[in-house]
């Protein structure tokens, strides 16, 4: 694959702990519909709720309800990821360990009070004392398997981490290639040079602008389509005026790519600032191309 030029890329560690906090901060679409498992971990958490546990079990409900939390928080921040899912999945168990709990208590109960009166019981009475015993066992069996069935949701939580850190390994190798990438107060900044976007003057991508940002699309795709702001800079050659229609031009171009491979158009927003915000002294050549330069700022702050 052919190589273009490029701005100036940050040191691994800086731009692998901007793109990590560019994933923790992605927000879904509000439309999004809730995963199953979060769903049944929702009804089975409900039902608990308003039975045996609420009075039998409540040290297990109460972490049923922390671990539901959680995973509601995940699927607001997240919407439906791998983590999402484990999270809920974990609830789901949790809530339904706290059923458990609730039966085992209950069974107890039973049992101890079949033992008390098992010296003035018939042998009919004695087989039924028999039978609670057994449901005991029976829920201590089931609260195994809960246990067994965590575990598990541990060990896929865990998975989904590494997934996302691959995933997050990928999109700092791809951004590296195409631009300068670094974290600002204002959020994460992928700034392209505009030399390699656009002829002297012209609003209108070059080829190889598209492939460049087909690139960035597929990244950003990766991290559910973030919001996005993109801002056009120009050089102080020129009218100031005309730079700023030149510079927002160029920012509605950029945005158009991205919505024709798939881009939300609603998470997208532009501005044209022309030569208001230089990086670099325009009294230099090489400052003046620093300042041609398109940035898009991933998940911005002041959105």
């Amino acid at each position: 694959m052919k190589r273009f030029p490029m701005v100036r890329v940050l040191s691994r560690a800086a731009a692998s702990g901007l793109v990590l906090v560019s994933i923790g901060a992605l927000v879904g679409c509000a439309e999004t519909l809730p995963p199953k498992e979060l769903v049944d971990a929702r009804a089975n958490y409900e039902k608990a709720a308003n039975g045996p546990p609420q009075k039998l079990a409540p040290a297990q409900l109460d972490t049923a309800k922390q671990s539901l939390q959680k995973a509601e928080r995940r699927f607001s921040d997240e919407e439906d990821t791998p983590e999402t899912r484990a999270l809920a999945y974990i609830a789901d168990r949790r809530a339904m360990q706290a059923s458990v709990a609730a039966e085992i208590v209950q069974a107890n109960a039973e049992r101890q009070a079949a033992e008390n009166e098992y010296k003035d019981k018939s042998a009919a009475e004695l087989e039924a004392a028999r039978q609670a015993v057994q449901s005991g066992r029976q829920a201590l069996e089931k609260e195994k398997d809960a246990r067994e069935q965590a575990e598990k949701g541990r060990a896929e939580a865990e998975k989904a981490r590494k997934e996302a850190e691959r995933v997050a390994a990928a999109a700092l190798a791809s951004l590296k290639e195409l631009a300068s990438v670094k974290e600002e107060q204002r959020g994460v900044v992928i700034t392209l040079e505009g030399s390699v976007l656009f002829a002297t003057g012209k609003s209108n991508l070059m080829d190889i602008a598209k492939e460049k940002l087909n690139t960035v699309y597929k990244v950003l795709k990766d991290q559910n389509h973030p919001k996005l702001r993109i801002e056009g800079h120009t050089d102080s050659v020129g009218s100031a005026e005309e730079n700023r229609k030149l510079s927002l031009a160029r920012a509605e171009s950029v945005k158009a790519q991205l919505v024709s491979q798939g881009y939300p158009a609603d998470r997208i927003k532009t501005s044209g600032l022309g030569p208001d915000r230089p990086v670099a002294d325009n009294g230099s050549p090489e400052g003046r191309a620093n300042n041609r330069r398109v940035e898009i700022i991933v998940n911005p702050k002041d959105w």
